[in-house]
């Protein structure tokens, strides 16, 4: 498949807004049309049943339905439905691909019951809640939600149906994000006619994201005042060049978007990485406070 045809397929949505149910109740694997399992163990080792990717029809058959298909709206069109909390142009699914279900595009299958954990960042132990509002303040550039919101419960209701009543602490062998070389040195130079070469189609020539015919933003600005701030973990290097590496560019998947990946090697990866994530983003006066404790990552853009 040609350049040309892996940008037109990735032009269709970053969001992938509605993908409409199929009628099995489990996700399908692309290629073999069987349902998507993982391999899960509780919190203290032993095997558990494995764990099907649900499909969204199945939401129906939830008593709080209209709680989690909300939740599930939030995180596909954060900045549309939150306008007065959302600075940014993104949602929380510009970077949680295909709706938190993919592996390797920080998926959301393992959230709910991976909370309360610590967070070096903070310093201290975050709730779930803490984690969104990080988001919120950090990718979104902009607010916290309230915890006993409407919107936050939402959000939460649409991770604890993606566990399927897995029990606290259970995990799912579905890696979160790729393994880049992080021992590499980045080039920006370089970075940047790969940027041109792969990005710009979708992202736009100077980072401003790309809109649909209604004005809404398809593919998310990654520099500039409607980008993330300085403070999100995109915005360190390494951590961006193992999304990119492993989702970029994206293309048509059965119901959806799907993070195709492995077009760029770990030394393109760190160059576009580190030419988009050192562009001019907005700051974070929160940074201030971050990892009091140190063991600050050397990609930190602070």
């Amino acid at each position: 498949m040609n350049k040309f045809i892996i940008h037109l397929l990735a032009c269709c949505s970053m969001y992938a807004t509605e993908i409409p149910a199929s009628p099995q109740a489990t996700e399908l694997d692309t290629l073999t049309g069987t349902p998507q399992r993982y391999s899960v163990k509780d919190k203290d080792g032993r095997t558990l049943p494995d764990y099907i990717v649900p499909d969204d029809q199945s939401i129906l058959n939830e008593q709080n339905a209209d709680e989690i298909l909300y939740g599930k709206r939030l995180l596909n069109e954060t900045n549309r439905l939150l306008p007065d909390y959302v600075k940014s142009q993104m949602a929380c699914n510009s970077c949680h691909i295909a709706q938190g279900k993919v592996p390797l595009g920080a998926p959301f299958i393992n959230t709910y019951n991976a909370f309360p954990q610590p967070n070096p960042r903070a310093g201290r132990v975050f709730s779930l809640a803490d984690r969104i509002n990080g988001c919120m303040q950090r990718s979104m550039n902009g607010k916290p939600l309230a915890e006993d919101s409407k919107e936050m419960k939402a959000m939460i209701a649409y991770m604890k149906w993606l566990a399927q009543g897995l029990p606290h602490g259970a995990k799912v062998d579905i890696r979160n994000a790729g393994r880049i070389d992080m021992t590499l040195k980045p080039d920006p130079l370089r970075g940047a006619e790969i940027y041109r070469q792969y990005c710009a189609s979708c992202h736009g020539d100077n980072g401003e994201g790309k809109r649909d015919s209604a004005g809404n933003i398809a593919f998310p600005p990654l520099w500039g005042d409607e980008s993330f701030n300085i403070g999100a973990g995109m915005a360190r290097t390494y951590k961006a060049a193992a999304f990119v590496k492993y989702n970029m560019p994206m293309s048509v998947h059965t119901g959806g978007l799907w993070g195709a990946g492995n077009v760029l090697t770990d030394q393109q990866a760190i160059d576009v990485a580190e030419y988009f994530t050192h562009q001019d983003r907005p700051d974070f006066a929160g940074k201030v406070n971050d990892w009091p404790n140190g063991k600050k990552p050397k990609d930190a853009r602070y």
